[in-house]
């Protein structure tokens, strides 16, 4: 059962560590290149700022994004602004989507995601959560996914897994780390089972395309190529 009270402690306590470590950067390192390709800190940045607001709609009922247009533009407009302004963006936005999260609500309603996602409500607070803890790693400014808190890894990898299963442009894939944890995934017959093994947060880089998957092992077949988030 999703608990969304817990999940947004996990969302301020993901961005104090965020605004803490922007707040140390200036206007050189803002305007500098982020891991996503073609994508400088300020993208970054201005981004997770829009993605509060967005995730903000969503719990309100209204459109995440009043277009995919829109969306970018707003990114676009807003990357190349000095670090202060990045700054108190990110720490506003973030007030005003927590704010609207406090009140409230009918928690298990389903509501409506970019693209026509569909979700259950309780589970935005840890849509912003993978926002905060992903998008830090992007900006390249010493925080990686062996930072990342022990509990949002498992979660995480649970939760693309899930997004990949059925899919049948990935082979059916069995994961299994370290600890002996497992999930599945992939769309394709079970008699073309690969098997995925190595550590859970080399798992969860290559599920969310931030490793090649070099530091796994994979039996049964070659790592399988998976698609675009």
């Amino acid at each position: 059962m999703i608990d969304h009270a817990h999940d947004l402690g996990a969302v301020r306590g993901a961005t104090e560590r965020l605004l803490d470590a922007v707040g140390k950067l200036d206007n050189a390192s803002v305007a500098g290149a982020s891991r996503l390709p073609g994508w400088s800190r300020g993208h970054v940045l201005a981004h997770l700022s829009r993605n509060a607001d967005a995730l903000g709609n969503v719990l309100r009922g209204l459109p995440m994004y009043a277009s995919s247009e829109t969306r970018d533009a707003d990114i676009a407009d807003g990357a190349p602004r000095p670090a202060a302004e990045q700054l108190t963006d990110l720490r506003e936005s973030a007030d005003g989507f927590l704010a609207v999260a406090a009140e409230p609500a009918d928690w298990p309603r389903t509501v409506t995601l970019r693209n026509g996602v569909t979700d259950s409500a309780a589970r935005v607070p840890f849509r912003r959560w993978v926002e905060l803890e992903l998008h830090h790693v992007d900006l390249d400014i010493g925080y990686e996914l062996e930072d990342l808190p022990a509990e949002f890894v498992p979660r995480e990898i649970a939760f693309l897994t899930d997004r990949f299963s059925g899919n049948q442009d990935v082979p059916a894939t069995a994961l299994t780390d370290r600890d002996g944890r497992t999930w599945s995934t992939g769309g394709g017959p079970p008699s073309a089972l690969v098997t995925v093994q190595g550590p859970a947060v080399e798992l969860l880089g290559w599920l969310c395309g931030r490793r090649d998957g070099s530091a796994l092992t994979a039996a049964g077949g070659s790592l399988p190529v998976l698609p675009p988030l």
